[in-house]
């Protein structure tokens, strides 16, 4: 008889349940993974109101992930059941333009656990041998922040920033703050800014970042001020809000890059003249690479990024549908939510 296994469905907006559902069964070109942490993402919130681009219902949520290997077909150099692992939850296709420039996280038909298709909210899951990142030894906590801190790695690394030069980063959520993590890594000079006093200051706590600005007041003058009047060379979005995205386009210095990591389902626009004349480069970050999962787990080897720092909230498996309406609402005091399972 075949094992049933629990699982979280986000069914439509506003509605999760929890679903028993059948076991994967082991294949020859994938693993079963038991998950046992799960981080709860922006993607995850926004599903669950309904303003996620790339969605569709229903859906089983979740793709920060951490779990230990319980069965393996056949042998796989470099793991063995009972490994504790994190693994890579967008699956490229191999073939199409991107894949072959070496580009897969941003694959002509990429599949995202969590969006594209199911998830990781479950007991059990059923990931492709290639996808795995060998967990090091890192705490389950820390290698389900992995995915998210790979998100920061990838967008500092396709920016090409240097040390010692300015960079701003806009929105001090889990992203924003890997991006700026990953920044101080590469000896970046990091401004923070964001609307939210908290989280400026849960920022400042865990970072140690010294240059901190609070856009509810006119920040030109902070900026400029900070930079000497060069500006940032690069500028990193990490809000998703269209506003705070078209309002960055005027803090970046001449010649400067402008980064796209946090996304929203509308159109964007921006001054030509005042772009043109910067001679300005707009980019978008999507996902990461292997290379960058390898490079958060070594930083966290290293010591360099203390990642269970983030986490404010630890909540129960089958308490996650009742905690959803409360990591949504604002004041929640949430930073980084963790189901334990």
């Amino acid at each position: 008889m075949k094992r049933k296994i629990k699982c979280i469905i986000c069914k439509e907006p506003g509605k999760l349940e929890i679903k028993e559902i059948q076991r994967p069964e082991i294949t020859q070109e994938r693993v079963i993974i038991k998950i046992r942490r799960i981080g709860i993402c922006g993607t995850d919130l926004h599903a669950y109101k309904g303003i996620q681009p790339f969605f569709s219902y229903p859906r089983i949520l979740g793709h920060e992930l951490a779990g230990e290997i319980v069965e393996l077909e056949e042998d796989l150099p470099g793991f063995k059941i009972g490994d504790r692992v994190t693994f890579i939850p967008y699956y490229p296709c191999g073939k199409c333009i991107a894949c072959r420039k070496g580009k897969p996280n941003c694959c002509v038909h990429i599949k995202g656990a969590g969006v594209h298709i199911d998830g990781g909210m479950i007991e059990y899951m059923s990931v492709p041998r290639d996808s795995l990142i060998q967990g090091r030894n890192l705490s389950f906590e820390e290698l389900a922040l992995v995915e998210p801190l790979a998100i920061g790695a990838h967008a500092v690394r396709l920016a090409a920033v240097e040390s010692g030069e300015f960079v701003l980063v806009t929105g001090a959520g889990p992203i924003g703050i890997g991006i700026m993590e990953i920044l101080k890594i590469a000896g970046a000079k990091v401004i923070a800014m964001d609307i939210s006093k908290e989280r400026l200051d849960f920022c400042s706590k865990i970072t140690d970042i010294d240059n901190i600005i609070n856009a509810s007041e006119p920040p030109d003058e902070q900026i400029k001020e900070i930079t000497r009047g060069d500006w940032p060379t690069k500028v990193f979005d990490a809000t998703g809000n269209a506003d705070a995205i078209m309002g960055g386009f005027e803090y970046l210095a001449h010649g400067g890059k402008y980064v796209l990591v946090g996304i929203q389902k509308g159109d964007i626009c921006f001054n030509h003249p005042s772009f043109h004349k910067r001679e300005t480069t707009l980019m978008s970050s999507r996902n990461a690479t292997r290379e960058d999962f390898e490079h958060v787990i070594n930083s966290m080897k290293g010591g360099l990024i203390k990642a269970q720092s983030y986490i404010t909230h630890r909540i129960p498996f089958d308490d996650a549908v009742n905690a959803f309406d409360t990591l949504t609402k604002p004041g929640s005091g949430v930073f980084k939510a963790i189901l334990e399972l």
